[in-house]
């Protein structure tokens, strides 16, 4: 708690700082492990939802978190404050091309898969756990398409009220915690 008094005292006088990884960390940080999550991010420019992402992540224990460069929030006090100080222990990375990116993950043995209403499977049937990237889009754009094309499976949250979707924190959260219920079931 005291380093979180000392961290508030930051902000009052000075703007905050992150040192964002890079794609190469994550990498290395996944490497040997059977089971490793990281969460792509596509379009989502609201703090909050950022803040809150990451929060959820690294409480699942998730590998990192990947940004494009554009068209993202980017990490600063808000996001600090919504991720209640987890943006300290989730490593962030930041690249220019996210698409590349995730071809790059790819090659190093992750399954791309992407949350989005538009897909046929279920959350259910989609195949989500050992080494896996789990893309999510924006409540408006949604996942662009060459990052779309990348990934090797969509899939959907189920739903049975009449409110249209989740927001992009709440739907990551509840497949972040069904890729941890699968991981714990392998172990």
């Amino acid at each position: 708690m005291a380093e979180w008094r000392e961290q508030t005292r930051l902000f009052d006088g000075e703007s905050y700082h992150y040192e964002y990884s890079t794609l190469f960390d994550l990498i290395r940080l996944a490497k040997g492990k059977e089971q490793a999550l990281i969460v792509a991010l596509d379009h989502i420019t609201d703090v909050g939802n950022l803040g809150a992402v990451i929060r959820s992540a690294e409480v699942v224990g998730a590998t990192g978190l990947l940004l494009p460069t554009k068209r993202s929030a980017s990490v600063n006090e808000a996001v600090y404050r919504t991720s209640a100080g987890a943006v300290e222990y989730l490593p962030v990375a930041r690249e220019a091309n996210l698409a590349n990116s995730l071809k790059r993950l790819k090659d190093e043995g992750f399954w791309i898969g992407a949350a989005t209403e538009h897909a046929k499977q279920d959350i259910w049937q989609a195949p989500l756990e050992g080494r896996l990237v789990l893309v999510m889009g924006s409540e408006d754009a949604g996942i662009s398409r060459l990052v779309r094309e990348t990934c090797d499976f969509e899939f959907k949250l189920p739903q049975r009220g009449f409110t249209q979707s989740l927001n992009v924190a709440q739907a990551a959260t509840a497949v972040m915690y069904e890729w941890l219920r699968r991981t714990m079931a392998f172990r």
